[in-house]
């Protein structure tokens, strides 16, 4: 299927890349279980993208990748770097997808809390293929940065290096896509325009992208990125840099996007879901984690997705979603 994006203008098509890496549209459905025993006064539905990937993935790990791994390719790189704590969904996904391309990846990994979860998934990293740094703190990884770039230089070419969760200006992409993806389902009837969707925020990509996509789609939505991660900067100004500079990649590449789109207007940041900090359990979490699972048999992980559903939860009962509908996006990665 052609992607939304490639649609916006004939030329994009040539100048943007893309591999396809899953099967969309992700279906989307009432969540009417939940709603059963959320007191709020919103309609819950589901934007599942944990189905996207094929191969046992999904999340936004995967629509980000359709769009940097054909980059990287184009430059013709053969190393990607990147960063991650030591339960990376990230750094997994571009491990196992990059390397069905050709592509090594290098990671440096900072330390979380580590529980079941991040053990297992440290295990699925040194299994992967992917050659580990572990650099403990974010101010060791960026002391060591210079050396990983200047050690994995091939043929005078420098490595592909992605900041945290892929989200930079192509990898922000892959949201616009699923968010002009969520437009046509709106049109075709699947579900009512929402007047909200939530979704963590991990790294940013993912925020930046559905804000700007969601603006060029027409759609009166506001976003509502929970923060999970306290070891970034993910606050409204630092998102709408990144929304800009996306959308000054599609204008580069021949999308005709009005200079005067403000590409986060529709963008709400909350912090007040984040616990102790990035890693840390909340049991908020764990109980929208356990009812998500026994009544709507969807699978949520706690560092992100459960924060998020929490979030949604709470926000829902104190009636700041009005009369809805609200939109929750599923982003989990590994089925």
């Amino acid at each position: 299927m052609t992607p939304h994006l490639h649609r916006l203008h004939p030329v994009l098509a040539r100048t943007l890349p893309h591999l396809s890496l899953g099967t969309s549209p992700t279906p989307v459905r009432r969540l009417d279980a939940l709603d059963a025993v959320d007191s709020g006064r919103a309609e819950i539905w589901l934007k599942d993208d944990s189905v996207f990937g094929d191969g046992g993935w999904g999340g936004n790990k995967v629509r980000k990748l359709e769009w940097l791994l054909p980059d990287a390719l184009r430059l013709r790189r053969t190393t990607i770097v990147t960063v991650g704590g030591l339960g990376t969904n990230w750094g997994l996904a571009t491990a196992l997808y990059g390397r069905e391309y050709g592509l090594k990846t290098v990671l440096a990994l900072l330390d979380q809390p580590e529980d079941e979860h991040v053990r297992a998934q440290l295990a699925r990293l040194r299994a992967s293929g992917a050659e580990l740094h572990f650099t403990h703190t974010k101010a060791r990884t960026i002391a060591s940065a210079p050396y990983l770039l200047a050690r994995n230089f091939s043929r005078f070419r420098p490595p592909y290096y992605l900041p945290p969760g892929g989200s930079s200006p192509v990898g922000s992409l892959g949201y616009v896509e699923a968010a002009l993806e969520l437009a046509e389902q709106v049109r075709a009837g699947e579900l009512p325009e929402p007047g909200h969707i939530v979704i963590p925020v991990g790294s940013g990509g993912t925020a930046a992208g559905l804000s700007l996509g969601l603006r060029l789609a027409g759609l009166k939505t506001r976003v509502v990125g929970v923060v999970v991660n306290d070891t970034l900067r993910l606050d409204e100004p630092t998102l709408t840099t990144l929304a800009g500079r996306c959308a000054e990649l599609l204008r580069s590449r021949g999308a005709a996007i009005p200079e005067n789109i403000s590409p986060t207007g529709n963008l709400d940041i909350v912090t007040e879901y984040l616990g102790p900090g990035y890693g840390y359990p909340m049991p908020e979490a764990a109980t929208a984690q356990a009812l998500s699972a026994d009544r709507e048999h969807m699978t949520l992980e706690p560092v992100y997705t459960a924060k998020a559903m929490a979030a949604l939860l709470d926000m829902n009962a104190h009636g700041r979603f009005g009369d809805g509908p609200v939109v929750y996006l599923n982003t989990n990665g590994p089925r």
